[in-house]
């Protein structure tokens, strides 16, 4: 009801309020910033810049011929470092691979000393899940050529599919039975 009532108002009388609205003065337009105009082709001074930029200064370019500026990145040092030790780092041959080309990726035959396969990884972490005994992080080190101090970080945070069943609060809720 009310959006009615207020329909009629803002319709009312619209097309003369529209005329007035048109009819009004417009505003005044803000005065443009005064601008020299700009030097014809042919004019004398165009042609006196022109020689002025193509001439050699000479003194100048006797001091930009004896500076010399030899500038290092230290990131890039590092890579080009890193890239050099690279070549020289020892490989191991894989222990585990998966079946079948994995995601049109080529099937890796080693890898460097110090670095895991996806793969490996998850071998090596469940292994040491399901037989911590057996599988210690000192054995895993051994194992792949790995640091100690970063197999035991890998064991201690990393846990590779960990499937917890939660216990229904009510006895007649339904509950997934483990296999």
């Amino acid at each position: 009801m009310g959006a009615r009532v207020a329909r009629m108002f803002r319709n009312f009388n619209l097309e003369n309020r529209v005329h007035r609205e048109i009819s009004k003065d417009k505003p005044q337009v803000a005065p443009r910033h005064a601008v020299k105009a700009p030097p014809s082709a042919g004019g004398s001074e165009a042609v006196e810049t022109k020689d002025l930029v193509n001439q050699k200064n000479d003194p100048l370019l006797a001091l930009l011929k004896s500076v010399y500026v030899e500038s290092t990145d230290p990131a890039l040092a590092e890579a080009s470092k890193e890239a050099m030790v690279g070549k020289e780092v020892e490989r191991r041959p894989l222990k585990v691979s998966l079946p079948g080309d994995i995601y049109g990726l080529t099937e890796l035959t080693d890898v460097p000393k110090g670095k895991l396969t996806i793969a490996e990884a998850l071998k090596a972490l469940s292994s040491h899940q399901l037989q911590p005994q057996t599988w210690t992080p000192e054995k895993i080190a051994q194992d792949y050529s790995l640091d100690l101090k970063d197999t035991k970080a890998l064991v201690e945070f990393f846990i590779p599919f960990q499937v917890k069943i939660i216990p229904p609060k009510t006895k007649t809720a339904k509950q997934l039975k483990a296999s």
